[in-house]
């Protein structure tokens, strides 16, 4: 079994489930079974009870698991069928360890977080990695882990002891930590900052945790030149420093990693036996959904109308879909998300000129969807 683990610098939503995603995707692609588990460091037991505003939409699994966002890209990027365990939160850990010490499992010893937190998240983390993904009778070969939070972050501290761990439990040959960092570029120099990243690779390695590859998030492309820089000084060789710049697709993110060789860097590091003609066909199938997208030139406008459009990631799954089917119909979606109380005759009073704005948006769409309040979707 072999294991990837995706950690995070700098700052926290710089795409750690979509680069995670891509790299799986493009391992399935190259013949092996995958498979990915999320760790949120958060207390609670799962995302159930999050308001939309503070962590967007639940992601609800089909075996009703109210779980990240995040699994909702693995599970369309891999093309599988994950379970609730598949994301493992503190508030699970620590639940499932007193439970043990209730029951007296632990014969009476000082129950800690290391060894015994620690051990429950690696033990919890073997058992699903091990875990046959969509009926498959076989195991799967490789399992994707992000770590969500950034390196530093108190709530994560017991995770990142537990993988310092886990990597001589597995054996370091058999694991690969990927760092995903943010190289800004300040608009008074225009020159990419590379500091932040080495900042970031330093704390990690004196928690005990060496990255193999680093991927430098950017909003524009990254020199050569500042690539080895980091190469040098995070102690990284320059082909294993992965340059990912925005993207007007996430369907572009797997191109762009195969372009620099990832499948092959892997499969050199971890020892697997990929298929080298299979990348080929994958580039081919993944550039032509990321070249539809990038002509469409019809577009359909459609109204989103919610409770919680302040934040997209409230109705992700909707816009998800609303973006697929767009696509499927050769149409770009034009989205405008608005808020049903603004629609409403009370605001007419009290809020005129956000009342006739509201409606003068609706009139314009071409298609309305109502997204009832609460954590599924609405009606068109």
């Amino acid at each position: 079994m072999k294991y990837i683990l995706v950690t995070g610098g700098v700052i926290s939503g710089i795409g750690k489930g979509v680069i995670a995603s891509s790299v799986g995707t493009i391992l399935k692609h190259c013949g092996l079974r995958v498979t990915s588990i999320k760790i949120d460091p958060y207390i609670n037991i799962d995302a159930g009870t999050f308001s939309p505003f503070e962590h967007g939409e639940v992601f609800v699994l089909d075996d009703g698991g109210e779980v990240d966002l995040d699994l909702g890209n693995y599970e369309r990027f891999l093309d599988v069928t994950l379970h609730r365990d598949n994301n493992i939160t503190t508030g699970k850990i620590y639940q499932s360890v007193i439970n043990k010490e209730r029951h007296g499992d632990y014969l009476g010893k000082t129950v800690q977080v290391v060894p015994h937190i620690t051990d429950a998240i690696q033990e919890w983390v073997e058992t699903v990695a091990q875990r046959p993904v969509d009926g498959d009778l076989a195991d799967p070969e490789v399992c994707i882990i992000e770590l969500g939070g950034t390196i530093g972050d108190i709530e994560g501290m017991p995770f990142v002891e537990a993988f310092r761990q886990f990597q001589f439990r597995v054996k370091r040959q058999n694991i690969c930590v990927v760092h995903v960092s943010l190289v800004p570029q300040p608009s008074s120099t225009g020159e990419h900052k590379t500091k932040p990243t080495q900042s970031s690779v330093r704390e990690l390695r004196g928690l005990g945790l060496s990255p193999d590859f680093i991927v430098c998030r950017s909003e524009k492309p990254i020199d050569q030149s500042v690539k080895h820089k980091i190469s040098n000084f995070c102690h990284v060789s320059p082909e294993k420093v992965i340059c990912l710049h925005d993207a007007q697709s996430i369907y572009e993110v797997p191109l762009m990693l195969e372009e620099q060789h990832v499948s092959h860097l892997l499969s050199d590091h971890l020892g697997l036996n990929l298929d080298s003609h299979r990348p080929r066909n994958f580039m081919k199938k993944w550039r032509d959904l990321s070249t539809k997208q990038e002509h469409l030139r019809s577009v359909v406008t459609i109204a989103l109308v919610g409770k919680y459009t302040q934040l997209q990631d409230s109705y992700a799954s909707v816009i998800k879909a609303l973006q697929h089917a767009a696509l499927a119909c050769s149409r770009k979606l034009d989205l405008k998300c608005l808020e049903a109380e603004d629609l409403e005759e009370e605001t007419k009073t009290a809020k005129p000129v956000k009342y006739y704005e509201a409606w003068q948006n609706v009139c314009k769409c071409q298609r309305l969807w109502s997204a009832r309040s609460g954590r599924k979707g609405g009606s068109l």
